[in-house]
Order: C-alpha cells, then sequence, then structure tokens
C-alpha cells in the first residue's frame, strides 16, 4: 500500500497526517525536539509504524512521497544562529545591506537599534565592476578585489557567501564569474548569486533576500542531507519534497540552492488546507487560523486564491520572494501570562515551547500558558492530553496561575485562568481583522475554518467576537499545515525586470524574457519528475503610476505565450491594472503615465492529493460518542457539560453548545452560543444557534453578508 505522509515540525509538536491510496487519513503529534529537529521527525515515524504493525524499514519502503515543512531556517533567522556569511557586492555600494532602507520599523522609540546584521560589515567585501542599466559593460570585474575577498573570506573561516553586483539581473556574466573564482578557490562553500536567487529591480532588496539565503542555506542543506541519509538508509526510496514559503513544494535539490524559499515554509500549508476543505462546500472566501504551542496564523482567501506578498520581513531583514500573505502572532497553548510594569495582565508572545512547556506538561515548566489556563477551566481533560498518552498536572497548573498571575491581581484561579483565556482570544480577533477588516472585508462574509492542536478551543470565542458565522473544523484540524502540504503542488516563481514606460514597451523584449523563464521553468519541474501534461505556466506583469514606489501584479490572459505576448493582451493588462488599484487603494488614473516594472512566471507542477472519503449518515443523535459530563467554565459560571468522543461522531450527528468534543491530538469547545454538526467527510461544523446551517452556507457562497 502506498502512504503519503505530510510533516510539519512547529515550535511545540511535529505534527504528520497519513493519507493511503483508499483516501484514509490518520493523525499523529510528537514533541519536537528544538537541539535536533530530525529526531522528533523519526520518533513520529516511528510512532506510525508501530500503530501499524510495522517496522520502521517496512513503513518507509511502502511510503510513496513525504512532503516536509520545517521551521529550522525561520528559528536561524529569529535566533540569529545562521552560517558564518560573506558577501561580495559593487565598489561603493558596500554599505547598502546593512544600512538597509534607513528607516526605524518604530519611529517613536528614540532607542530602537537595527537588527542584528546577517553579515557583519568586515565580511561585505567590494570588487570593481560595472554593468549598466541596459545590460551593458561599462568597467571590467576586477580578478584582483575577487581574489582578496577570497583571502579575506578564507582567513575568517566563512562557509557561504552572496554575491550582489548592480545591475547583475541585466546581465549576470560578472556574478557568475566570481562564483567559478570562489567555488575553485573555496572548497565546499556555499554561494547564491543575486542573478539567480532574485533577477529583479530593487538593490537592497535583492541584497538581503540573498543574505536571508547565504545565512539559512547551509542549516538547511545540512539538516536535508542529514534527513535523506537517514530516511534512505531506512528503506525509504519514494519522493521527499518540501513544502515552500509560496505555497508549493519543492525538491530537496532545490530547497538547498534557494534555502529562503522555506523561511514561512510551515505556515504556508495552512491555506492551501482552507482552500481543500472550504472546496468541499463551494467556500472560495474563507479566513484559515492555526493555533499551535507557540504561535497563531491567520490568512484570508478570496475568491479562492490566497493573498501573495513580495514585501515580507523576517528578523526584520527584508525577503523579497513571493511567499503567502500570512499574519502571525506570538499566541499559542504555550503563550506564557504575564503582569507588566502597569500590573495589567498580558498573554505572549513569550512562549514555553516544547521543552520545559507548561507547567502542566509536568516537565519542569513553571510558568502559567494558556494550556494551563484551559486545563483549569475544565477545556482539557488532564488524562486524556494527546490521546491519553501525556497526563497533565492539575496541581503544577494551579499553582503557577495562583502565583504568577492570581495572588497578584487579587483573583482566584479560575478568575485568573478566565482572564488569561479572554485575553489571547482578543489577541487573535485583533490578528484575524489585519487580515481582513484593515484591508477591507467584512469577516462576516467569510467561513473561518480552524487548525492546530489549540485552535478548536478558541475558536468559538474568536468567531463570536467577529461575528463569524461559520467554523469548520476538519478532523486533520490539528495537523492542519501537515496537510496542506500534501495537497500542494510543486511550484516555482520567476522574474525579470523590464522597467519602461508602459507605452514604450518593446514586445520583441518582453517574449523574450518569458521564453528565458518559461524555458528554465520547464527545465527545473522535467527534473522534478513532472511530465508536460501536468506543467502549467501563468504570466503577469507588476505596472504601477509613474512617481509610485510600489506595484501592482497583473495577471495576462491565459492565452499569453501560445503565440506570444500581443499587444491586445498587454492593453487588457493594463485595464486591470486601473480596476486592481481601484480595488486596493480606492482610486485609479485611467489615461495616467504607466511603468512597466517587472515580468513574471509561476510554474506549478501538479502532483497527486489525497482523496476525501465521504461517510454513511448517522442520524443527528450523537448519543453514541457521549462520554460523560464534566465540569467547565461556560457563561461566567462553572458547570456539568456534556463531553463527546470525536472518533465516534459522524456524518449528521447534532451537537447543541454548551459542550466538548475530545480528539486524541485537539479539543473542540462548543460555547453556549453555538452548535455543531458533521459533514460528509466527517469534518465539524460550528454555526450560530437558531439559525439553518445550509442557508448560512449559500449566503457565504455569494458572498452575503450574514
Amino acid at each position: 500500500m502506498g502512504y503519503k505522509i505530510g510533516i510539519d515540525v512547529g515550535g511545540t509538536f511535529t505534527d504528520f497526517l497519513v493519507s493511503d491510496e483508499t483516501g484514509n487519513a490518520e493523525v499523529f503529534k510528537e514533541l519536537s525536539t528544538p537541539k535536533d529537529p530530525s529526531e522528533g521527525v523519526y520518533k513520529g515515524l516511528q510512532l506510525i509504524a508501530n500503530s501499524k504493525g510495522l517496522s520502521l524499514t517496512d513503513l518507509l519502503n511502502s511510503v510513496d512521497i513525504i512532503v516536509h515543512g520545517t521551521t529550522i531556517t525561520t528559528n536561524a533567522a529569529l535566533t540569529g544562529k545562521g552560517a558564518k556569511t560573506g558577501f561580495i557586492t559593487t565598489k561603493g555600494f558596500r554599505d547598502v545591506l546593512n544600512m538597509r532602507r534607513g528607516l526605524k520599523e518604530d519611529q517613536y522609540e528614540t532607542k530602537y537599534g537595527p537588527p542584528f546584521p546577517l553579515v557583519p560589515r568586515k565580511l561585505i567585501q567590494v570588487v570593481e565592476e560595472r554593468i549598466d542599466c541596459e545590460g551593458n559593460e561599462l568597467i571590467p570585474l576586477n580578478a584582483g578585489d575577487v581574489e582578496q575577498a577570497i583571502a579575506v573570506f578564507r582567513e575568517h573561516g566563512v562557509e557561504s557567501i552572496g554575491v550582489s553586483l548592480m545591475f547583475s539581473f541585466f546581465n549576470p556574466n560578472h556574478e557568475k564569474t566570481v562564483a567559478q573564482m570562489l567555488e575553485k578557490e573555496l572548497d565546499g562553500v556555499y554561494v547564491s548569486l543575486s542573478s539567480e536567487v532574485l533577477p529583479q529591480v530593487r538593490f537592497y532588496e535583492r541584497n538581503s533576500t540573498v543574505a536571508l539565503n547565504i545565512y539559512v542555506g547551509p542549516i538547511l542543506k545540512r539538516y536535508l542531507n542529514k534527513l535523506l541519509d537517514r530516511l534512505q538508509a531506512n528503506g525509504f526510496h519514494g519522493s521527499l519534497l518540501i513544502m515552500q514559503s509560496n505555497g508549493g513544494v519543492m525538491s530537496p535539490e532545490v530547497a538547498m540552492r534557494f534555502a529562503a524559499n522555506t523561511l514561512l515554509s510551515g505556515p504556508a500549508g495552512g491555506p492551501t488546507a482552507g482552500l481543500f476543505y472550504g472546496n468541499v462546500h463551494s467556500l472560495n472566501n474563507i479566513i484559515t487560523v492555526d493555533m499551535g504551542g507557540t504561535s497563531f496564523d491567520a490568512c484570508l482567501v478570496k475568491d479562492g486564491a490566497p493573498s501573495i506578498t513580495v514585501e515580507a520581513s523576517i528578523a526584520r531583514h527584508r525577503l523579497a520572494l513571493p511567499i503567502m500573505d500570512i499574519h502571525t502572532i506570538g499566541a499559542g497553548g504555550g503563550s506564557i501570562a504575564w503582569i507588566d510594569s502597569g500590573g495589567l495582565l498580558q498573554v505572549g508572545p513569550q512562549s514555553a515551547g516544547a521543552d520545559p512547556g507548561p507547567a502542566c506538561y509536568g516537565l519542569g515548566g513553571s510558568e502559567p500558558t494558556v494550556t494551563d489556563a484551559d486545563l483549569l477551566l475544565g477545556y482539557l481533560d488532564p488524562k486524556y492530553f494527546h490521546g491519553g498518552r501525556m497526563n497533565l498536572n492539575m496541581a503544577a497548573a494551579k499553582r503557577a496561575i495562583k502565583e504568577k498571575i492570581a495572588d497578584k491581581l487579587g483573583l482566584t484561579e479560575i478568575e485568573a485562568a478566565n482572564g488569561i483565556y479572554q485575553i489571547v482570544n482578543s489577541s487573535m480577533a485583533a490578528g484575524l481583522r489585519v487580515v481582513s477588516v484593515a484591508r477591507g472585508y467584512d469577516p462576516r462574509e467569510f467561513a473561518l475554518i480552524c487548525a492546530g492542536g489549540a485552535g478548536p478551543i478558541h475558536a468559538g470565542m474568536i468567531a463570536r467576537e467577529l461575528e463569524i458565522p461559520m467554523i469548520i473544523i476538519p478532523k486533520a484540524s490539528s495537523v492542519f499545515c501537515a496537510a496542506g502540504m500534501l495537497m500542494s503542488d510543486l511550484r516555482h516563481d520567476y522574474v525579470r525586470t523590464y522597467a519602461t514606460p508602459f507605452d514604450r514597451a518593446n514586445l520583441d523584449r518582453i517574449n523574450e524574457l518569458f521564453k528565458q523563464m518559461q524555458e528554465e521553468a520547464i527545465a527545473t519541474l522535467n527534473h522534478e519528475g513532472i511530465s508536460s501534461e501536468r506543467t502549467y505556466l501563468n504570466y503577469s506583469v507588476d505596472l504601477r503610476y509613474e512617481g509610485q514606489f510600489n506595484e501592482v501584479e497583473v495577471a495576462l490572459p491565459e492565452s499569453s505565450l501560445r503565440e506570444g505576448v500581443t499587444s491586445f493582451e498587454l492593453n487588457y493588462t493594463l485595464k486591470e491594472f486601473h480596476k486592481k488599484h481601484d480595488l486596493l487603494y480606492g482610486y485609479s488614473l485611467p489615461g495616467a503615465p504607466t511603468d512597466l516594472i517587472n515580468l513574471r512566471v509561476t510554474a506549478k507542477g501538479i502532483t497527486e492529493k489525497p482523496s476525501m472519503k465521504k461517510t454513511n449518515f448517522m442520524g443527528p443523535d450523537p448519543s453514541i460518542a457521549f462520554k460523560h459530563n464534566r465540569k467547565a467554565f461556560f457563561n461566567n459560571e462553572i458547570i456539568d457539560v456534556p463531553v463527546y468522543d470525536g472518533l465516534k461522531m459522524g456524518y449528521g450527528h447534532l451537537v447543541k453548545g454548551p459542550a466538548i468534543i475530545e480528539d486524541p491530538t485537539t479539543t473542540i469547545i462548543v460555547t453556549e452560543k453555538h452548535d455543531l454538526t458533521c459533514d460528509e467527510y466527517d469534518n465539524f461544523i460550528m454555526f450560530r444557534k437558531g439559525v439553518s446551517v445550509l442557508d448560512t452556507m449559500e449566503k457565504l457562497r455569494r458572498g452575503f453578508h450574514v
């Protein structure tokens, strides 16, 4: 039997979704191992093998594909524990990288310092050379300068080097010569060229993206080589794919070269999974949220298309590669509650993580966390956490909340726990406003697709605050991003700068650049085993009004490049640009001078997706799944509420809130304002009391305010 496994290495748990040929899917979770993330991966694979009565070798022999998302590059960038780097740039521009844009993100903080440098100034070397803005050589490359830079790098033991020269995106010959000299003289050095990583205009953004790539590249390369060797030694002969920040996947070989593409690889699986589950009910307008142990990720999907941005920042350094526009805040099950200098209760962004974890884990943690509060409020069963594999210490949770919060505020433990619960809910609701209200969208016109081990505990309260009418909680919600990874296609993004007034654009030049990217895209996908029948290319251009700084990406018609871009298709994009600019910024200027800046190609290689298995109708009575009553905090008091076994619930079952539904890897809190049912794929749907779930769905499909 050919298995497919999605793996998402998070800050607290490593998540696994295992799918077989018949559409059956199983969820597994293992505590992450921050010191060596591969250990958590292998413990999880061994857990899967044990559950099926197989050895690890027999399991891996029967696995066709593993899709792996990792936070290893993100953590390296955030903690400042990347590779020792060097950098080569054009003479006269040594300080562009570390000066950044010369702006402070917090302009009212007088002592707000710059971020730690990805490359120390002494390891930024300059070479005499110059290419002009049309790609012509003005000053030949000075080989002596390159040799001097090599001597400095050798002296300091540099392991990775970025090369970003002025206008190399028009003519990469100087960069390629530098790379050849580096690789010849410095054996095993990791080299990244801006003309390969990001061949487009804007020198700082290009430098910063290359610097991030070399900072995390050697670390990812070592990790993937170790992972591949260990997998193959244990009998794995299938395909390993790596999740990208843009929502696609790539081969390990491509990931090692372009490591910066994985800087937000874990959360990127969420919107992809959200679309998959939304499509089951023909819902194209959704907001996906994923609350794990450390963070809370939110992404808005409008008309079936997740938002993509090229203006992201990692550790305050710009990343100009296309990535999913996901808003992340420090709010998770492990988020620590604390009292600030003004005597106010705060939650996060600091997290107890997996080691030592929340106080109730009993692993040495003493700080009160969201999970400790959930336990005191009765939302978690101390003997059924992690499916019974882990007992929670109620006494330790009470002690942490009493000593660190309740006593300082003059509250009971329950009042303090409820305060923690309410504050983290408000923080997450504010995060949803950033991706919806702040961008001109009404959250009442969207369905909320909730995921993460901690997400379903809090989803009902978040939805109530934003008046979101319906919440979908997939069966695989606790491993949502891992599920999304199995649903992702191979994807590669290409860009070429062609900066010119729109009315003077040369069609021959445009088609030449598109053809270059098309050939590179097809070659890359062919190398990854994708046939032409499963290859799809999308073309777009970046336009802006003359004098503007930011561009708007506009798609070309699908017919483009069959016979070449025509003037008709180019003029079509101009009309669409005015429409999109008006939608984004509230105005447009038809007839105003417009500039063409970049040409883009997105290449997709369609992969096989796991199927979803329909189940039989079981009727509305959920008594078969009833476990017992438990005291829990609802409507400002401790009351007896029914607890149901999520594994026994199925299509048609209806649960009236307040209630608790327990699954081995998550818990769903059905608030007193909600009811819950199961769809034909056994996914949970929570909706407002007194309304029809079918009517709500129909209004959401039509984009109506509910």
